[in-house]
């Protein structure tokens, strides 16, 4: 069993990060924090609106100073988002300070999740499979690597997905209640 402050969810867009990771908080007596949300409000403004004005590398920034603030803290649930794992020094952050869950779901899964989703910048071309498949290639070896534990929640609903998750955790992780 492995022992870290904080828990941490990766994985793609659609996975589950969120909708999980509140439900997981709760039953682990945890703060929630997703981070995009979290940068938005320290922002002030939308994911969107930082990629319009900023690009992609002005939301990573924003991004690495969201999660090193949020893990320098406990009992916290980060919910990250699908690009965190890109940063190097994002991943040693999280396997630092955290019990990193890789939640995965196929393309498959994360076109019928996000059929209808209109806020994702890196969504918002003219073939979403071709782009999601280009982002697994390049993102799920750093899934992979950063990962303490793997939980594929394709065919699952949110409930689901967080009790049996739930089980998976209470034999892998605990929490280290000393340290941050």
């Amino acid at each position: 069993m492995e022992t870290a402050p904080n828990l941490v969810l990766i994985g793609p867009m659609g996975a589950g990060k969120t909708s999980i990771g509140k439900r997981l908080a709760e039953r682990f007596a945890l703060a929630f924090v997703d981070a995009d949300r979290e940068v938005e409000v320290h922002t002030g403004v939308s994911v969107a609106t930082i990629f319009d004005c900023e690009g992609e590398a002005g939301f990573r920034e924003r991004e690495r100073e969201t999660l090193a603030r949020l893990l320098a803290g406990h009992a916290t649930l980060v919910a990250t988002g699908g690009g965190a794992v890109l940063d190097p020094g994002n991943r040693a952050l999280m396997r630092r300070h955290g019990f990193v869950v890789h939640l995965h779901v196929g393309v498959e899964g994360q076109l019928q999740r996000l059929a209808r989703c209109t806020n994702r910048p890196l969504l918002q071309r003219a073939d979403r499979e071709a782009v999601l498949r280009e982002m697994a290639v390049t993102r799920e070896p750093l899934y992979a690597k950063t990962a303490d534990l793997r939980f594929d929640t394709r065919g699952l609903s949110p409930a689901e997905a967080t009790s049996q998750l739930a089980m998976l955790l209470a034999t892998h992780w605990k929490r280290n209640i000393a340290a941050a």
